[in-house]
């Protein structure tokens, strides 16, 4: 076994790795690309907000209070939902469907991690795992949802031919909503399949450069993988499922486009 230990960075070696954000802006610059004010805006909130975030933490971590991890989830759930409302803006009324998605993924997958003594009741894991879950759903339900629009916009003429022949809305609309699931589900499955081979996930990474054992940090990984999985299935089914209906009327009639 691999003794675990403790790392400290120093804001001169963090300052250090600003090297290497000089030399995307110089790409920017030499290829006209016009992406330097964005690098820019992107490096000066990422410090702030994980800074932020980081301080905040560690005074949950100190609390051991389980209702300010539930606080906490709570936020991330309200600010993930208003990131994917923004995302799939030609999905109507879509703002309910995305936050049950992300309540009911976020809460389903965390308590079956517990359920199963996966992990412990604690502030230090349910922070980090709740947060990757709650991102990974986020960026399905969007996907997913974007997908959807882009099929209801592209076979307009197909939907409402098909609802004239006196299909309900559910049936006209089940082959786009089995494409849109697709497309939210298949870029983290692509990314498990080559885990290991491709790249190395950032929870494997930390593990190792925090001097833990090569096959603790492995295992760890695969449960986070597999239950992002799940989470980012029950997400995507639910925000597909409930999203749908804003395109139709209740009569089963296709709205027509905002």
């Amino acid at each position: 076994m691999i003794a675990a230990t403790s790392i400290h960075i120093s804001l001169g070696q963090v300052a250090a790795t600003l090297v290497l954000v000089a030399v995307a802006a110089s790409v920017s610059l030499w290829w006209r690309v016009g992406l330097e004010g964005d690098l820019g805006v992107a490096v000066l909130r990422s410090f702030v907000q994980l800074t932020a975030v980081g301080y905040l933490i560690h005074g949950i971590f100190r609390s051991n209070s389980l209702w300010l991890v539930a606080l906490l989830l709570a936020v991330m759930v309200a600010f993930a939902t208003f990131t994917a409302r923004g995302r799939a803006r030609s999905v109507p009324n879509a703002t309910v469907p995305i936050l049950i998605a992300l309540t009911v993924a976020g809460g389903v997958t965390v308590a079956l991690v517990l359920i199963l003594g996966v992990f412990k009741a604690t502030p230090r894991y349910l922070v980090p795992v709740g947060g990757m879950v709650i991102g990974n759903a986020m960026t399905a339900t969007a996907v997913t949802l974007n997908r959807l629009a882009d099929e209801v916009r592209s076979s307009a003429g197909q939907i409402e031919a098909t609802l004239a022949l006196g299909a309900t809305a559910r049936q006209a609309a089940t082959g786009l909503m089995t494409r849109s699931l697709r497309s939210g589900m298949i870029p983290l499955i692509d990314s498990t399949k080559t885990t290991g081979i491709v790249f190395f996930p950032g929870t494997m990474v930390g593990m190792l450069l925090a001097g833990a054992d090569p096959l603790d940090a492995v295992r760890l990984q695969l449960i986070l993988l597999w239950a992002l999985l799940g989470a980012v299935a029950l997400s995507a089914v639910i925000a597909t499922v409930l999203g749908y209906r804003g395109f139709f009327t209740t009569a089963h009639q296709l709205r027509e486009p905002a």
